[in-house]
C-alpha cells in the first residue's frame, strides 16, 4: 500500500462511529422487542397460533436480517396473525449469506426458534469433541 493510500484512509474511530450508527436502529428494535417479551408478553401468556411466537419471530427477523428487512418480515407476520388463521410452524426466512455450521456462532434467538436443527448440530459437535 502506498503512502497516498494510507493517508486517505479514514481513522479507525470514524469507522467505529459509522458502524455504531449503522447498527443503532437494529439494536434499538432488539431492545424494544426484548423488553416487550420480558414485560408485556408474560401478561398475555401462550396465545400465539404460530411457532415461533410473533415476538420471537420479530426478534429473530431483526437480529438476522437487520432493522428494515426484519421489520418488514415481522409486519407481514403480525398481519397474518388473526383469529381465523390456522397458525402452525412459520420460520423466519434464512438469509442467503449466512452459514451456521458452527452452533457457537448462531444467535441464541435463532437456536431457540429452530431447536430441531441446532440441537442436532450441537449434539453432533459435542460427540465429535468427545471422541
Amino acid at each position: 500500500m502506498s503512502t497516498s493510500q494510507t493517508e486517505r484512509r479514514a481513522p479507525k474511530w470514524l469507522s467505529d462511529v459509522v458502524l455504531f450508527l449503522w447498527h443503532l436502529p437494529q439494536n434499538i428494535l432488539i431492545i424494544v422487542l426484548k423488553m416487550y417479551r420480558r414485560v408485556i408478553s408474560p401478561i398475555y401468556g401462550q396465545v400465539c397460533r404460530f411457532f415461533p411466537s410473533c415476538s420471537a419471530y420479530a426478534l429473530e427477523a431483526v437480529t438476522v436480517h437487520g432493522a428494515v428487512k426484519g421489520s418488514w418480515f415481522a409486519a407481514r407476520r403480525i398481519i397474518r396473525c388473526h383469529p381465523w388463521s390456522a397458525g402452525g410452524l412459520d420460520p423466519v426466512p434464512s438469509p442467503a449469506h449466512v452459514d451456521w455450521d458452527d452452533p457457537t456462532t448462531v444467535p441464541l434467538i435463532v437456536q431457540l426458534n429452530h431447536p430441531d436443527v441446532f440441537l442436532a448440530k450441537q449434539q453432533e459437535t459435542q460427540s465429535r469433541n468427545a471422541a
